[in-house]
């Protein structure tokens, strides 16, 4: 899977404002109503918050994924946002994050879903890479960081 079929700039937000993972969780669903991904915010709310009640998806780095299936979803959808101020998200290494990225997908597939999460993941494993996407002025560059 290739991020950037998934991902367009319409659906990064380089200056996420929340301070708490459910401010920040609806502000990514924000952008997904925006775009016209998602019809159904409340549906897609309670999918990933339903998620984060199992185990959080704040990951290591300062990355967390949040995510969720749901039947008010056709395709996987995503979107990324980062934001000024490191947020706590209950992550696996007890640090803040400040990059997210969100998907959502169908109930009834699976494999889109599992790649992306891996996909998502193996990307960020790179100092480098977080720090290109922190330091992103556009959405176009970190496009351009997500192809490399």
């Amino acid at each position: 899977m290739n991020l950037k079929t998934v991902i367009a700039t319409d659906t990064i937000d380089l200056h996420l404002k929340g301070s708490t993972k459910k401010e920040i969780i609806n502000e990514l669903l924000d952008i997904l109503v925006r775009t016209g991904k998602i019809q159904d915010k409340q549906a897609a709310l309670t999918a990933v918050m339903d998620r984060e009640e199992k185990m959080s998806t704040g990951m290591k780095h300062g990355i967390a994924i949040p995510h969720g299936k749901s039947n008010a979803i056709d395709d996987l959808i995503a979107c990324i946002g980062v934001s000024e101020k490191p947020v706590d998200f209950d992550s696996l290494d007890h640090e803040p994050c400040r990059i997210f990225i969100m998907t959502l997908s169908p109930v009834e597939k699976t494999g889109p879903h599992l790649q992306f999460l891996a996909e998502v993941s193996l990307l960020f494993k790179s100092a480098e890479k977080r720090e290109e996407i922190l330091n992103a002025k556009t959405p176009e560059e970190v496009l351009k960081i997500l192809a490399e």
